[in-house]
């Protein structure tokens, strides 16, 4: 790595996390300010909110952030370099824009390995505390509110709950069939199933259970009260507020692995984010070559102009982000192709630019 090489990635770097320290500060500022009343409500200290939630919630916002404030960083390092004519010197020592090109990549591929880094383990950590935080503080109380509800819990046996108490794990009208191919084979019928927290079992009141014989008839047994364990939790039945967000990458792929086997009809949008974090550190090398393209010569809007430029582009890829994950949520697209549309089409965009921008 030459001299060069170090002087802009330092200045990028540089840029970029001053950019994210100044931004996302100011929106936080912004936010405790919308949410003081409820703060005051429950009588919490600044320093209690601070060290509760906003500690969590800056990482949240610099990742949320990131396209904008990466093609701030951008923008300004290299517009800075075009208008002190440090660019002009670079290329005119035989330098090509291509070879120009290599730090700004070099310094989004750590950006972008540091930000898969976060996004995958770190930062759901995080906002599983504001979640926490929110629903104690903020969030209106949430209520479990589903009827008639049907959950494949394994190969052959599903369960049914007309309806369910969040509130004291109580389950009612609980029936448990076993069904093959488009036969019913059994069905166990219960008034109610209430969760054993000291047993990690559901314990069922007595309980009909009436097996089918085919053509020979069917026998009906009554059973008295028993603990069972089944392929179903109270968290099942848990809020799924920001859920995604609050897991790591392995228990995402475990999530979406228990939805994929119970047949659930909500698991396109948990692997569309999953392929999301995957997809990130790509669109961050895009984003950046896009910035370097655009403010590579002196403009005569000076550097607020191309800042401004880059704000537009950075918010109409976050449009894209999240048309592309509302299209795999409704199953429109796969949720694999939703995760790249946005990077395949800024690469379509920057490819455009780079050969008609004069450089």
């Amino acid at each position: 790595m030459k001299i060069l090489d170090k002087y802009i990635i330092s200045k990028f770097l540089t840029a970029f996390f001053f950019t994210v320290i100044m931004l996302v500060s100011v929106i936080c500022v912004i936010d405790y300010t919308e949410k003081n009343d409820d703060f005051l409500h429950h009588n919490l200290t600044f320093w209690h909110v601070l060290t509760h939630y906003y500690v969590y919630l800056f990482p949240y916002f610099a990742n949320l952030l990131a396209p904008i404030t990466i093609f701030i960083a951008v923008v300004f390092v290299t517009s800075r370099l075009a208008a002190r004519t440090e660019l002009v010197a670079m290329l005119s020592s035989g330098m090509s824009f291509e070879r120009l090109l290599v730090p700004y990549t070099v310094g989004a591929a750590i950006i972008g390995a540091l930000t898969f880094g976060l996004i995958s383990w770190i930062i759901p950590k995080g906002t599983k505390e504001i979640v926490k935080f929110e629903n104690l503080h903020v969030q209106e109380p949430w209520k479990y509110e589903g009827r008639n509800i049907h959950v494949k819990i394994g190969p052959r046996t599903y369960a049914y709950l007309e309806s369910y108490d969040a509130t004291h794990n109580i389950g009612y009208r609980f029936a448990l069939e076993t069904i093959d191919s488009t036969s019913l084979r059994r069905r166990l019928t219960a008034d109610a199933i209430t969760w054993d927290s000291v047993k990690q079992a559901w314990k069922m009141t007595t309980q009909s259970v009436r097996t089918f014989h085919g053509q020979t008839g069917e026998t009906l047994v009554s059973q008295p009260a028993r603990d069972t364990t089944l392929n179903l939790y109270p968290k099942d039945f848990a809020s799924t507020y920001r859920l995604a967000e609050t897991l790591t990458s392995p228990e995402l792929s475990a999530l979406i692995d228990n939805k994929i086997l119970r047949g659930a009809n909500d698991t396109a949008q948990y692997l569309s984010v999953k392929y999301e974090r995957y997809a990130y550190p790509f669109d961050t090398i895009i984003l950046t070559l896009i910035g370097v393209v655009l403010s590579a010569r002196k403009s005569r809007a000076g550097v607020g102009g191309q800042i401004a430029l880059g704000f537009v582009l950075a918010f109409v890829f976050i449009i894209f982000v999240m048309l592309s994950r509302n299209l795999a949520s409704v199953g429109s697209v796969p949720p694999i192709v939703a995760a790249w549309i946005p990077g395949a089409v800024f690469s379509t965009i920057g490819l455009f630019l780079y050969r008609v921008v004069p450089k």
